[in-house]
């Protein structure tokens, strides 16, 4: 049997509640073998995390979501060992089949996932290519979040985002604060990288290189160096360049957060972990203001559980604000609506920030150098995998390099480039039942633009905003926990965004135009979307009603709970993470952040979680060392 064909039905065979090799090896008997065979060979020593039966009735310290942060400040706080810990994470445990990192896509619009959709706007228009003017917004709902679902892209930000937050009168928050605590996380495994001042060995989270990768990753370097770009460390001392990815991953699997923070605790009797425990509300007094406990849901039931000392959410960008506004913390007109009492009145849910861009962008070659089904439909390139844990099955969700780059409209000094690109050497047409299935993509945008390129090489430039203007929200849409809340995040509201972006693309073009690509024929694909024929191709009409089109989320919602100085009318915590107005409750995830980071934000998240165990350490008594 095919390996894609075998992949794919062991991804979505496995991605349930439970993974039974056994049961898999009479449907697919190569590949479950060797997946079984990972399971008791693999050189791995962590066993997963124990989900405990029985919930004691306090602890000192409730985490709430089990994802890029929560993981590592369960992890950092049960290092103290009079301090109790609860983890308690609304979805299951990952599997053998979410370690495979080419597999990245089949863990979304699966059990590991919370499946949100955007709200179809009503005024500027986005998402149009998508079935019901929705983009699907992928969330983990998994022990270890978002880091099991993404591409495993390793990229910091930029410091002068850091150096922002610091201005905008959050102390402690300076790039040359927040550096440590991204190498106090990582084990960096490229021996270029682990001795540069900016990386660091022997932590928790496996930071590499792929193994593997396709001939146009190199084209993609010798493009940036053409056009004037240095091919650099992106995540060390200057962020603007070209680069191969940098991931998180560990000998060819997926390094998610629960990998990295919690197998290897697993055995610490102070730390509780609490699988399929949907958290409905923080429980806090209206006299004294102190939370002292949550509500969730476990097997069907609800119960409750109390906090000595602190509640902490790290429920994500979306859960966190949902939580909060269930729990009477919130925007008192919105709760109002719902007849919520309010308990501090925030602007919780406001100030969602998203990286957006152009997805399709579609390149054509005319020599076999691509990531094609056919190409890689071999037993051989399984058991490579298998038994070697190389070859393209390690490529990270696809994305071979990295570039960020300026358009005339960033600033001057040229070191805070205002676009990404993610290159890969495929495109829609690469896998196309399941790209539509993730990126909810309408059969007639299919079928009239991708469908042409069946038998085509391809590759494929994601121009990526990375400051965007444009804020959204996010909003209760019933006082049922279940009940997704409202996601609005008013792409393309700012015209600024729609120039950069429209530069980038061009930007984006010139890659394609380089000597090292033109050694491959390399071209456009022009087909335009059916509401986009009126524009001459490559005119600023053209790319803006592409945008808007295939409007191309790269699942980093963040900034729904602010961080700002108690000046700041906006501000949800302060600079050490609490709620402001509320007592012993913190937020503890990307939610935080007052502006989006110039990057991926899996990272940056992470970095989150290890100042914050370090602030809640410190605010009890404990001292910490960076």
């Amino acid at each position: 049997m095919p390996l894609f064909a075998v992949a794919g039905q062991v991804a979505n065979y496995a991605v349930g509640l439970s993974f039974n090799p056994l049961a898999i090896l009479g449907l697919v008997p190569v590949f479950a073998a060797g997946l079984l065979f990972m399971q008791y060979v693999s050189v791995d020593p962590e066993s997963h995390p124990i989900n405990v039966d029985k919930i004691s009735p306090i602890y000192d310290f409730i985490v709430v979501g089990g994802g890029s942060a929560g993981a590592v400040v369960a992890s950092r706080l049960s290092e103290i060992e009079n301090w109790s810990v609860l983890l308690l994470e609304a979805g299951g445990d990952e599997n053998e089949v979410s370690d495979i990192p080419t597999l990245s896509g089949y863990m979304q619009m699966s059990q590991f996932d919370w499946m949100y959709q955007t709200t179809p706007p009503t005024d500027s228009p986005y998402c149009l290519a998508m079935i019901g003017d929705r983009c699907n917004w992928p969330r983990g709902k998994v022990l270890g979040g978002s880091s099991v679902l993404n591409a495993m892209i390793y990229a910091r930000g930029n410091r002068h985002d850091y150096d922002q937050w610091a201005e905008q009168g959050n102390p402690g928050w300076s790039y040359e604060d927040i550096l440590p605590y991204f190498m106090k996380s990582e084990d960096n495994r490229n021996p270029y990288l682990a001795n540069s001042a900016y990386h660091a060995t022997g932590g928790y989270l496996t930071v590499q290189e792929s193994p593997w990768r396709t001939p146009l990753s190199i084209a993609f370097l010798q493009a940036g160096k053409e056009m004037g770009y240095q091919v650099r460390d992106c995540n060390g001392e200057i962020q603007t360049g070209f680069m191969l990815s940098q991931g998180t991953i560990r000998r060819g699997s997926r390094c998610s957060t629960a990998k990295a923070f919690l197998r290897p605790v697993r055995n610490r009797s102070n730390l509780h972990v609490a699988l399929y425990s949907q958290v409905t509300k923080v429980m806090i007094d209206p006299k004294t203001k102190m939370a002292y406990g949550v509500k969730f849901i476990r097997n069907n039931s609800p119960q409750f559980v109390k906090a000595k000392k602190e509640v902490i959410l790290s429920a994500g960008a979306i859960g966190s604000p949902h939580i909060l506004m269930l729990s009477g913390v919130g925007p008192k007109e919105d709760l109002a609506e719902f007849k919520i009492p309010v308990i501090s009145d925030l602007k919780v849910g406001y100030n969602l920030q998203d990286h957006i861009g152009l997805g399709g962008l579609t390149f054509i070659v005319d020599d076999p150098v691509t990531f094609t089904k056919n190409r890689y439909q071999t037993l051989q390139v399984a058991m490579e995998y298998i038994l070697k844990e190389r070859g393209p099955m390690t490529s990270l969700g696809g994305v071979e390099g990295l570039a960020f780059v300026n358009t005339k409209y960033a600033p001057e000094s040229g070191t805070w480039p205002d676009i990404q690109f993610h290159f890969a050497p495929s495109s829609i047409n690469s896998d196309p039942d399941q790209v539509r299935k993730i990126t909810g993509l309408r059969d007639s945008i299919y079928n009239t633009v991708y469908k042409p390129l069946k038998n085509a090489e391809t590759w494929t430039i994601l121009p990526l905003l990375l400051r965007p203007k444009s804020t959204g929200w996010i909003r209760l849409k019933s006082k049922d926990p279940k009940v997704h809340p409202d996601i609005i995040p008013n792409y393309f509201t700012h015209i600024e965004d729609i120039q950069v972006l429209t530069e980038g693309i061009r930007i984006a073009l010139n890659v394609s135009a380089s000597k090292a690509f033109q050694r491959f024929g390399s071209r456009p694909h022009k087909i335009p979307f059916p509401g986009c024929r009126d524009y001459a191709f490559d005119t600023d009409e053209y790319w803006e009603c592409s945008m808007r089109h295939f409007t191309f989320t790269i699942y980093h919602p963040t900034s729904t709970c602010k961080m700002g100085p108690a000046s700041d009318p906006d501000s949800v915590v302060d600079p050490r993470l609490r709620v402001y107005g509320i007592g012993k409750l913190r937020v503890v995830d990307a939610s935080i952040m007052p502006t989006i980071v110039s990057g991926n934000t899996n990272a940056p998240t992470i970095m989150i979680g290890e100042k914050a165990s370090d602030l809640i350490k410190e605010d009890w008594g404990i001292r910490t060392i960076n």
